[in-house]
């Protein structure tokens, strides 16, 4: 790779990273407008803002968290179908919500209304960018 190849590279992973945080802003602003009355957010709503469609346009990833382990290389080689992973957390805890790798807020596990097969998580914390 040459040195202007890196440059850009490195310029477009700036402005990306740089628009995900916009978004993650406009997102914590909407929500400490709007009332808490949807448990389901309307993504199909009017775009907030003169940027707004470009920042709603965005993909990013969403993980949610349930905990994680550490095992030697010798236990995890020893997993076999059935095997069970005891977490760092316990039940009841909050998970992690997390965007593009980036903690922006923490939830608990709840079973949906609507279809009691399904679960999902209740948004209980915004991080604010003060904590990241």
């Amino acid at each position: 790779m040459t040195m202007n190849e890196a440059t850009a590279r490195t310029l477009a992973e700036s402005d990306e990273e740089e628009q995900l945080n916009k978004a993650i802003e406009e997102l914590r602003g909407v929500l400490k407008e709007e009332p808490q009355a949807a448990a389901v957010p309307d993504f199909g709503a009017a775009p907030v803002g003169g940027n707004a469609n470009v920042i709603m346009n965005i993909p990013v990833e969403l993980q949610i968290v349930l905990g994680g382990a550490e095992m030697p290389v010798s236990d995890l080689l020893a997993l076999q179908k059935g095997s069970t992973v005891a977490l760092n957390r316990r039940i009841g805890e909050p998970v992690d919500v997390m965007v593009n790798g980036r903690k922006i807020a923490r939830g608990e596990v709840t079973v949906l209304e609507s279809d009691p097969s399904r679960f999902g998580v209740k948004l209980t914390e915004i991080i604010t960018a003060a904590k990241l």
